[in-house]
């Protein structure tokens, strides 16, 4: 099966252009990395978004990442969740996909820049809302208020160095935002394997199954991406079915 051409679920994952968007995805990441350490991570993202579409997430051209978002909304759980928590959210893309699942959804990104495109782009549906926040500074209030974490393509942009202990800091830190029962959909880059970026994706999975506060439901293996589904003992907060 082709790269470029195979079909996966029944859907053609990627098209021949597809190879634009992996392209500009490496100048904006290229970018980032050069503005974040004189400019700090807010101002380095908001420069990325000044455009409003620095990965091409929502281009028309491409179907890679649409198809993307649509097969980690299909690896949820079959039931309702109260409360959908988006971090790193970006443009809100994936946050929308949430609305068919949550009754409630909140998206945070630490770019102001990318809460104003998102707030802009999803007036139309009043259950979505959108604010900035550090996700390794979110104020205490907000630990134990969602049943659904979604953490997709948003740990390997946290500031350097990224040590297997700072991962499972963090791992810890997040598990907490969930009630007991919730569910954490995490999702990260994965190439050959071999690639310095999968062997990153490959430890923050590692990570957070480690993680006390979290059990690993399901596991994927997706072309170009992993994806752990995990969630925090307790009971189910919510109804069977979707």
């Amino acid at each position: 099966m082709s790269a470029t051409t195979g079909r996966f679920g029944g859907l053609l994952f990627m098209h021949p252009r597809d190879i634009g968007l992996f392209l500009r995805s490496a100048r904006t990441d290229a970018g980032i990395a050069r503005l974040r350490a004189t400019h700090g991570d807010p101002a380095a993202f908001d420069a990325a978004y000044a455009d409003g579409d620095p990965w091409a997430s929502a281009d028309p051209r491409y179907v890679y990442q649409r198809r993307k978002y649509d097969v980690l909304a299909g690896l949820l759980p079959r039931r309702r969740f109260s409360r959908a928590l988006d971090l790193g959210t970006g443009l809100g893309l994936m946050a929308r996909r949430l609305t068919a699942h949550a009754d409630e959804v909140v998206g945070i990104d630490i770019s102001a820049t990318a809460v104003a495109h998102a707030q802009a782009a999803h007036r139309d549906l009043p259950q979505l809302s959108f604010r900035q926040g550090d996700m390794l500074a979110l104020p205490a209030e907000m630990e134990g208020g969602f049943d659904l974490l979604v953490l997709a393509d948003t740990l390997y942009y946290l500031p350097p160095p990224l040590t297997d202990a700072t991962l499972k800091q963090v791992a810890l830190r997040l598990a907490r935002l969930l009630r007991p029962g919730g569910v954490c959909l995490l999702a990260n880059h994965f190439f050959s394997g071999a690639d310095a970026e999968s062997r990153l994706s490959r430890r923050i999975h590692q990570a957070f199954a480690w993680s006390p506060g979290l059990n690993v439901v399901n596991e994927h293996r997706r072309p170009f991406y992993l994806v752990t589904v995990l969630e925090r003992p307790g009971l189910c907060p919510g109804p069977a079915g979707a």
